[in-house]
């Protein structure tokens, strides 16, 4: 038996207002393709199969194409659980259509613990899959009136890890043929590596747990939310499988990846990355003005022939110098998403910060607050209860628009 485990997709995912649907439409067919001619068995999502909780028209279309071309691939079983960005009314909503066609959907925490364990049999193999959707904190923990903020976060992460313990006694409780036990995720594990483009998902260190917090009774756990491809807290069978393309400049310096897993007489006898081909070139072009303009020679696409995405940092402020970078870009087949500076932008106030990007949507709410405390002479760094507030309630915010 073969499986295959992929987060992160973020469909309809825009880079400074620039669409990346090209890509994206790439990567379904690589994937559709790939899943075909490696047969796999069973396809795991780990959560943000979209990036927004109210996804374009174009971003549903390429979701549901995809999973009806899986009908007729040797894919048996797809389990889906929803992440932080994905809305889990939208995830839901064609549920029963979708489990005719063996495709498991779980977007929010369940009533039931067992509606979110499946037990699937393939190839002579089984396996069973706890498919645990990322878990907000009102799904999860009962509100106590007048809890201070260090009770709360000792309450949530360990009504994350009670979740996580009873869906593992669950699954232990049917697996009468010791077969492996694979849990999914999308939360933040200690120790992984996060890049610009993920979204603080917790207040604080609310909801961040280790490796050694999950249950023995997991031999793999499949987790969505960080970027990188990466194993948590040494242990191998711990694992992000990133996202599959660029979502920001941050993550140029890396590969992408997807994890693929064996099974083998009940045991996952291999673990494997395999590197997902890059869509899109990226740049990131730094030094002076005219060394930059230097280097657009350099800006080339590649096989998929899709126009390459640049970021320009530059070393200093120079009067007209946006004008002259994209004036000097005009003969090259690039775009040029962002032009910040590397020495001053960390210094500048919102005003100026603003004089150097091409929209203010390129700040992020975290950033705003961050900068005006700072120009207020406010210090985060001695008063981390104040961003934890403010994390708190833009996530309601943030929530509460993805539920309207």
């Amino acid at each position: 038996m073969k499986i295959l485990h992929t987060a992160d997709w973020h469909l309809g995912h825009r880079l400074h207002e620039h669409s990346q649907n090209e890509e994206q439409s790439l990567f379904l067919s690589w994937i559709e393709n790939y899943i075909r001619d490696k047969k796999i068995d069973i396809l795991l999502i780990s959560g943000d199969v979209f990036d927004t909780g109210s996804p374009s028209n174009q971003s549903l279309q390429m979701y549901y194409s995809f999973l009806v071309k899986l009908s007729t691939s040797p894919c048996h079983t797809v389990v889906i659980t929803g992440g932080n960005h994905d809305s889990p009314g939208t995830l839901n909503a064609p549920k029963e259509l979708l489990n005719a066609l063996s495709i498991k959907v779980i977007g929010k925490a369940t009533e039931n613990i067992e509606d979110e364990v499946f037990d699937i049999d393939c190839n002579g193999e089984k396996v069973i899959i706890g498919a645990v959707p990322y878990l907000r904190d009102q799904d999860i923990r009962r509100a106590v009136a007048g809890e201070s903020f260090d009770e709360l976060t000792d309450r949530y992460k360990q009504a994350l890890t009670n979740h996580y313990n009873t869906i593992a006694v669950h699954c232990e409780s049917i697996n009468t043929t010791k077969a492996p036990v694979i849990a999914m995720g999308h939360l933040f594990a200690i120790g992984g590596s996060v890049s610009d483009s993920e979204q603080n998902i917790y207040v604080g260190t609310l909801g961040h747990i280790g490796a050694n917090d999950f249950s023995d009774t997991f031999d793999y756990i499949a987790l969505g939310h960080l970027h990188r491809p990466q194993i948590v807290g040494g242990n191998d069978k711990i694992r992000y499988s990133g996202s599959p393309h660029i979502l920001g400049f941050s993550e140029l310096n890396y590969e992408k990846a997807i994890v693929v897993l064996t099974v083998e007489n009940n045991v996952i006898s291999a673990i494997e990355n395999e590197i997902v081909p890059r869509f899109r070139e990226f740049y990131r072009l730094i030094g002076s003005k005219d060394e930059v303009i230097e280097d657009y020679k350099n800006v080339i696409s590649n096989s998929y022939e899709l126009t390459p995405f640049v970021e320009i940092v530059l070393d200093e402020i120079t009067a007209n110098g946006n004008d002259e970078l994209k004036k000097e870009a005009e003969p090259y087949q690039f775009e040029i998403l962002k032009t910040t500076l590397k020495k001053q932008r960390e210094h500048l106030g919102i005003e100026e910060q603003l004089k150097h990007i091409e929209s203010i949507k390129e700040l992020l709410p975290e950033n705003v607050f961050e900068i005006k405390c700072k120009e207020q002479g406010f210090d985060l760094k001695e008063n981390p209860e104040i961003l934890d507030a403010f994390n708190e309630t833009l996530q309601s915010v943030k929530e509460g628009n993805s539920r309207s």
